[in-house]
């Protein structure tokens, strides 16, 4: 189940994010809103959810994933492809940018399982 993230979540939406891979989620942050949506089976999924309901741009829009049980994030997602905005691989090059969606992912997410 896709649940958009605007302030920090529940255990509930933990766990029904979850029902889709179990022990990770596919997630894509707004680091322009601080919000995020997770759960879907692909990045796309979260990234329309955003774009549609929400209001997001497309250039403030990431992909990673998140483990819960070990509170790791990768950042890694095909829609993180961005030639233009100088990204041109499923990993998000940019320090700064990784910092900025790790920092938002722990905010709505970090210390539940």
């Amino acid at each position: 189940m896709i649940h958009t993230i605007k302030k920090p979540a529940t255990s509930f939406q933990i766990q029904d994010m979850l029902q889709q891979y179990e022990i990770m989620l596919k997630l894509v942050v707004d680091i322009r809103q601080r919000i995020l949506s997770g759960g879907g089976e692909m990045h796309a999924d979260n990234e329309k959810q955003l774009l549609g309901m929400e209001g997001s741009e497309q250039d403030d829009l990431w992909g990673a994933n998140w483990y819960p049980d070990e509170e790791r994030i990768e950042f890694e997602s095909l829609i993180n492809i961005r030639p233009r905005l100088g990204n041109r691989s499923i990993i998000i090059q940019d320090q700064n940018l990784r910092e900025e969606v790790e920092s938002i992912t722990r905010e709505l997410l970090g210390g539940l399982k």
